[in-house]
Formats: C-alpha cells, structure tokens, sequence
C-alpha cells in the first residue's frame, strides 16, 4: 500500500483523501490549523451554498478563462455528483428560489462532521498543527509542529493549501515561496469576491452604512449584474459586487480607479421615469417625491444625492428627464480593492501550464494541485466550493493513475 500525504484539510483536500483511500492508498492528511475545514465551516455560517443548479455549460462558464482548464474536473465530479454525495453522508440538498444548492439542514458542520466520520473509518490520518515549510535535501515534505521541525517522506503529494483569503482560518499563501523555489509559475494572489472602497461624503457615511441596495442593476464597462450590495462605512460589497469584482478589481489595479454606474429601477426605461418625475411635487421633499413616484429607497436617493455632488450640481435642480437618467446611470468611483484577507476567495495561484491533465506539476513529479491554490476564479452561488471539490477528486484519481503507471 503506498503512502500518500495530502497537505490541506479543506473541500480539496479532505476530498483528494477520499478519491486515494478508495483507491486504496494509505493516506495522511495533515494541516497547520488544530481542526479540519475552517474556512469551509466559515462559509457556511449563513448556509451552505454547495452548488448551483443550472444548466452545466452555464454553470461552466461562470469560470471564464479558466472554464477549458477545469472542464474536464467539473464534468467528470459535475453539480449533480456533489449533491449525491452530500446525501450519501446523510446530508440531502435542496434548489433555493436563485437555483443555488443548499443542505437542507442549512449548515455545513453536520456535513463535515459525517464526511470526517467516513474518511476516518476508510483509514484516513490526520495530523493537525503540522505547518508545511518545503522540501528538505533528500525531497521529503518538511513541517513546522509543536514538538519542532519534522521531515516525512511520502511516495506523492497532492497540495490543496487554499489561497490567502481569511488567513486566521488557515488559507496564508505562505506556499507560494515554496513552490516559487522551486521554479513553479505562480500568478499573484490577489482579492476575489471581495469589496471596494468608495470615499463617500460623512453624511452618506452614517447614515447609509449598513443599508442594502436590492434589486439594482450594476454596470462596469460591457458586463452587468442585476442583484443586491451593500454599503459599507468604507464602500461597497455584495453579492452583484462580487459578480463584478474581477473587472472592477483589475480596473482599481490598473488605473487607480473604476466607475460603477447603479441603476436602482432597471425595469423602468427613461421615458417611463420621466412621466413619473414630471408630476407636480407641491409641498413634498425631494426625498419623499423620489420615494413615492419613482419607489426609491432612501439609500438610493442618497445615492442620487452623492452623484449630483461630485458633479457640482444641486439634485433639486435636476429636470425631470435629468433625473430619470440618474435614476439609472448613478456613477460611483471606486478607489480601492478590500484587503485579501478580507476577501471571500482569492484570484491567482498556480498557473494552469504548470499542470498536466492529472494535476501533477510537471516541475515535481509526484506533487500534485488541487483547489483555489490554482488559479481560477469564480463568483459567489456555489461555484468556488463545486471546483474545489471537483479539482480534490481529480488531483486524487490523478496519484493513483501516476502510481499505477510508475508501477507498470
């Protein structure tokens, strides 16, 4: 039976351990942090999102540009496997109103209590507070411990250390030096699903902080996203955020700055707005006129306010057809990109090239990649946790096809 180390006790890993010890390896999971999936059971605090039950070529391509690298993981573990196995561990799935995929108990620390249960009667290991540091001179995988520095020797190892988001739960980025070292192209980690910074006005500030913006429609350059966010003391997160936030990212990265136009009534076209704005407004405030005749929240009005500002206009002065267009077309600057530690996920990580079609780095025979270490990203709506476990099971076959055939 060959040994067979998994470093990282997330979706990925723990799901590589399970793909090996089926295949009949002897396998260890090991894991800096004192307990498996911390991150994972941080996701689920406000439910489990798992999936998402789209059609898969819809689902396939919410992952973009990495979409042709993860297909073959995804189709061969797709949405409808994940959801089987969740109820296999006695965790059967139901489709919200968005066609996400929940587990009917809503939580994630039942499903990972009976996963650990089924790893741990297969013969999984696990070896906690091991820290992993590298490779020694004889090629054996070096760890950090409480009782000192250990070094292991492994016939394989499948790597699924996260990426930098989150870090007290255990995903640092602390690898990258390591396969770096080793002469692996790895893309810089930066923040995915993540907020922006917008330098509101005071007023805006306290009164709005904490006040979602539903049913809005956001726009940067081609894409829009119709959806929900939220104002922040600092700026701007959400989930239509998050859907954006790679463009939006970039674009702050790129030239400091990045224009976010919200349209608070999408369904509403100009001319309707203007009909609607064009009434009398007698002894109403602007605010309460707003309110009424076009159903504006006072969020969103606060908006329309903050743009009028910045242009040096007072909204009062706004004619109707003027107003109607801002209702729409409300420009928002963003200055910055939320701190990755911050972040739901993070963009980045091991270059797709780096791989071949098993996983394994062609640098280091015998080391094999799994979950968001590589670098894809994808929005929030279940689509992080699906490619993570269905890269987990792909590195995992991908040992036990690289065994075999060193074995032949």
């Amino acid at each position: 039976m060959t040994d067979v180390a998994v470093i990282g006790a997330g979706p990925a890993g723990l799901m590589a351990a399970e793909a090996l010890v089926s295949g009949g390896a002897r396998v260890t999971v090991y894991d800096a942090m004192p307990s498996a999936g911390r991150k994972f059971l941080m996701a689920g605090r406000g439910g489990l999102n798992l999936t998402h039950s789209e059609p898969l070529a819809d689902f396939l391509a919410r992952y973009r540009e990495a979409m042709p690298d993860l297909r073959a993981a995804i189709e061969a573990f797709p949405p409808d496997a994940l959801r089987d196995w969740s109820a296999a561990l006695g965790q059967p799935t139901f489709v919200g109103s968005s066609g996400r995929v929940f587990p009917r108990t809503f939580k994630a620390s039942p499903l990972l209590r009976a996963w650990l249960r089924r790893l741990d009667a297969a013969g999984v290991q696990f070896a906690f507070r091991h820290r992993w540091t590298g490779w020694d001179e004889a090629g054996r995988l070096q760890f950090q411990t409480p009782d000192g520095a250990r070094a292991i020797a492994r016939t394989a190892t499948v790597l699924a250390l996260g990426g930098a988001s989150w870090p007290r739960l255990g995903s640092d980025g602390a690898w990258v030096d390591c396969l770096a070292a080793r002469g692996v192209a790895v893309s810089k980690l930066r923040p995915a699903n993540s907020g922006f910074t917008v330098a509101w006005s005071d007023v805006f500030r306290d009164r709005f902080e904490g006040q979602p913006l539903k049913g809005v429609a956001l726009t940067v350059g081609a894409h829009t996203v119709r959806g929900e966010a939220m104002i922040t003391r600092g700026g701007i997160e959400g989930g239509a955020i998050y859907a954006l936030s790679a463009e939006l990212r970039e674009a702050v990265l790129g030239i400091g700055r990045a224009t976010l136009m919200i349209a608070l009534r999408p369904d509403l076209d100009a001319d309707a707005l203007t009909r609607r704005l064009s009434g009398t407004r007698g002894k109403q405030s602007l605010a309460n006129f707003l309110r009424k005749a076009a159903q504006l929240s006072p969020v969103g009005i606060g908006l329309m306010q903050e743009a009028a500002i910045a242009s040096g206009r007072s909204l009062a002065a706004l004619a109707p057809a003027e107003l109607a267009h801002l209702v729409n077309a409300i420009p928002v600057q963003l200055t910055g990109v939320a701190t990755i530690d911050r972040a739901i996920s993070s963009a980045g990580g091991i270059a797709f090239d780096q791989l071949d079609e098993h996983f394994m780095l062609s640098k280091l025979p015998g080391v094999f990649a799994a979950g968001e270490m590589l670098d894809w990203e994808a929005p929030t709506g279940g689509y992080l946790l699906q490619a993570s476990f269905a890269t987990g099971a792909a590195a995992g076959r991908g040992v036990l096809e690289w065994l075999a055939s060193s074995c032949s």
